[in-house]
């Protein structure tokens, strides 16, 4: 059985996407079966991989309200064991038609349960919202990682998610531990990104949810979805693909219990 891990942040700009794809890719390259749901509007993780949105036929939208199968709106990726249920812009309409449907919380719940078992791990990409995309994403996930920039505020808006996490605990009976926490967007060389990263192990250090691995600036990382490409494939000697191969790893040490 897959664990399903929601990658969620509201604040934007902090690296959802790029750690949903890179993180995936670098798994699924390590021998791990990953599927990637897409369940932003946006859809930057389905373009991160060359598909063009506008053309897609079957979307998780159309899973959502029973048009198709799970099955058929899930497709291969150009990576051997990577999979994705892609988005597009239809899925901005889902926040209101879920808000009316009995038990619109665990509908992404009851879509997937079809696919869950045929990976390894199924990453959820998100919107910067609490709202109801983000519910059911709680409500379907065994787990959630969150990527925190090291910027100015960093912690302003963990304290919001953390509260929207309990809550769906506590009112839909649906615990959701936190996987872990990711710093992103790091730059050694200014004392900001040192702070931040101080405050994060001083925050975090309890409980050891802070990963070691740290997701600094690059170019060849921003570069990527540019060209349809995780980093992996744009560019394999990256510092930016050595990153997130080195979080792949950890989380593959931390499951296996190793750490």
């Amino acid at each position: 059985m897959g664990e399903v891990i929601a990658v969620m942040n509201q604040k934007g700009g902090c690296g959802k996407t790029t750690t949903v794809v890179n993180t995936a890719t670098s798994l699924a390259v390590m021998g791990k079966s990953v599927l990637i749901v897409d369940m932003d509007p946006q859809a930057n993780a389905t373009t991160s991989f060359g598909l063009i949105k506008t053309d897609l036929e079957n979307t998780i939208y159309d899973a959502l309200i029973g048009k198709i199968s799970v099955k058929k709106a899930t497709i291969p990726t150009f990576i051997k064991n990577l999979f994705i249920i892609p988005s597009n812009v239809s899925l901005s309409g889902a926040s209101m038609e879920l808000s009316q449907a009995d038990n619109y919380h665990s509908r992404l719940k009851e879509t997937l349960a079809d696919v869950v078992p045929l990976f390894d791990y199924i990453f959820i990409d998100l919107p910067p919202s609490l709202g109801v995309l983000t519910v059911n994403a709680l409500v379907a996930s065994d787990s959630v990682l969150i990527p925190i920039q090291a910027e100015y505020y960093a912690l302003e808006g963990v304290a919001d998610l953390i509260n929207t996490i309990n809550l769906v605990e506590t009112r839909l009976r649906s615990p959701t531990p936190i996987k872990g926490v990711l710093l992103t967007l790091y730059d050694k060389r200014t004392r900001l990104s040192q702070d931040v990263h101080k405050e994060l192990k001083n925050y975090f250090s309890e409980n050891n949810l802070l990963f070691k691995t740290i997701i600094s600036r690059n170019i060849k990382l921003a570069e990527a979805p540019s060209h349809g490409k995780p980093c992996l494939i744009h560019d394999p000697d990256s510092t930016g693909t050595k990153a997130y191969l080195s979080l792949a790893r950890e989380i593959i040490k931390r499951d296996e219990g190793e750490e």
